[in-house]
């Protein structure tokens, strides 16, 4: 006797197949940036492990030396330990930020779905290379700053053509939401991170990397096999990304209506404003796309520029917590490296839902972002000075704050980027979404860069000075915005005085 189709099977099949496609899109993206994330996370959870505090562990079991540094990792075994750990983080962050800018170029113009791959696979590769450096006792500080700025490099591959992939497929309507929870692969690969190096930290830390590396590698070659970069690639209905209600993404509004739910009988207009019947009975023909847009050209959409120094600074802010907190929680609140480091998953756990959900409903990016960043300064101040008076409100105070700090740089990074990577005044190019995110993302990663070294010069004088320099960014990001806020201020007020009009009338 035949047994009946799986439940599962039976929902896939009741699903539209444009939803099939899109569901298969967000879900390899999303594994790809969260395996991106993860395995950049154990370099903050290994640190408290090249420089432990040796005195607690007793003598030196070869020597009897008292030594305080006799079972740090050499060369982090010197007094400028925390210099030498902030170089490894420069290494890292600057050539990530130098490679950005370039990155989404090559975007436009390869297959986003072999500069994905190749990109995941590589940064498997040197991944695995950092922690291997403990199983073949190596002890020169330059062989991990190489495989740090290598590193920085190859991870360029990730952003901008995961924010591509995924803004082929959905329109502006529900953008903020839907990439809302897709953003969370930040926290989930933060997390993960934290976690999977934890558990090799204390006996074996080269593991902490070359499990990561295993993990981007095999995601990296899934994705080869099965991401579709464009609707039209399998004769699906690519989706509208504006529609006459629409303004100036300076002044975010979205119309009520959903643009992908405004389908005529001939089906959605294409992303060049033509019908989809026109795509649906060929493949898409390369000669055919409209020519990718220049970096001159991506900066003077209107918002780029605005949201992109925003960016430098709410980022800075987001990496000097993702690469120094767990050393803080040691230094302050007395946890072993372990301990610290699970506590540190907190402050990603939440953010980009709720700041995609509340902009998509009120129509406002900026203004969104501005009041998550004025709540966090005070927030920042309270948890530096009552955080760590018992493990409850530590907890709470963590998630609060991680929430704030990281809801705009996952707006930002993801529906703020994929609205003017289509900025109407494209014209219907959609040959701008790479080029767009690599230039908001590299700004950003030049505050990633400098947020872990400020923190590395300013931490000697007291943690203190750290989060006032944390506060004053948090700060500086908001008042950059203040111009974008005004002008989506006044279109809600236009918008207003015009239904009063009409009702009046």
């Amino acid at each position: 006797m035949r047994a009946a189709l799986a439940p599962g099977i039976r929902l896939l099949r009741a699903l539209p197949r444009d939803s099939r496609y899109r569901g298969l899109t967000l879900v390899l993206t999303f594994l790809s940036y969260t395996s991106y994330h993860l395995s950049r996370k154990p370099i903050s959870i290994v640190k408290s492990q090249l420089h432990p505090n040796c005195s607690a562990l007793g003598p030196n079991p070869h020597n009897d030396s008292n030594s305080t540094t006799w079972c740090s990792w050499a060369p982090f075994d010197g007094d400028n330990y925390k210099e030498l750990f902030g170089a490894l983080d420069n290494a890292f962050l600057v050539a990530y930020a130098i490679g950005m800018f370039i990155s989404g170029i090559f975007g436009e113009r390869l297959p986003l779905r072999y500069y994905l791959s190749g990109g995941m696979v590589l940064s498997g590769l040197f991944t695995a290379l950092f922690g291997l450096g403990y199983f073949w006792n190596i002890h020169v500080l330059w062989y991990f700053i190489v495989v740090q700025v290598c590193n920085g490099l190859v991870q360029t591959t990730g952003w901008p053509a995961v924010v591509a992939c995924v803004g082929n497929w959905f329109g502006k309507g529900k953008r903020g939401l839907i990439m809302g929870i897709w953003n969370s692969h930040t926290s989930v690969g933060n997390i993960l991170g934290s976690l999977i190096a934890g558990a090799w930290v204390s006996s074996a830390w080269g593991l902490s990397f070359i499990v990561p590396g295993i993990i981007i590698t095999i995601v990296g070659i899934i994705c080869f096999f099965f991401l579709v970069e464009y609707p039209e690639d399998v004769d699906c209905n690519p989706p509208l990304h504006h529609t006459a209600a629409d303004e100036d993404p300076g002044g975010v509004t979205t119309s009520e209506k959903d643009p992908e739910a405004v389908i005529s009988n001939e089906g959605p207009l294409s992303l060049s404003g033509q019908s989809s019947v026109d795509h649906s009975n060929s493949p898409k023909e390369p000669a055919e796309e409209p020519e990718a847009i220049s970096f001159l050209g991506a900066l003077r959409i209107p918002g780029v520029v605005e949201f992109s120094l925003c960016l430098l600074f709410a980022k800075l802010v987001s990496y000097t917590f993702l690469y120094w907190l767990p050393l803080y929680i040691v230094n302050v609140a007395h946890f072993g490296a372990k301990e610290a480091g699970d506590l540190s998953t907190l402050f990603d756990v939440g953010g980009g839902i709720f700041a995609g959900l509340v902009s998509d409903y009120t129509g406002g990016r900026a203004t969104t972002c501005c009041m998550m960043l004025v709540v966090a300064a005070p927030m920042l101040f309270l948890y530096n000075h009552v955080g760590q008076n018992g493990i409850g409100t530590s907890i709470a105070m963590l998630i609060i704050c991680g929430a704030l700090v990281n809801g705009p740089y996952a707006l930002i990074t993801t529906a703020v980027s994929a609205d003017l990577g289509t900025h109407e005044s494209l014209k219907g190019n959609a040959k701008a979404l790479s080029t767009v995110t690599a230039i908001i993302d590299g700004t950003g990663s030049v505050g990633a860069a400098l947020g872990p070294l400020l923190a590395g010069l300013i931490s000697p004088t007291g943690w203190n000075n750290v989060f006032y320099m944390l506060i004053a960014a948090d700060v500086l990001a908001c008042l950059l915005l203040a111009r974008v806020v005004v002008k989506e201020a006044r279109g809600w007020c236009g918008s207003m005085a015009r239904q009063r009009g009409f009702k009046e009338f």
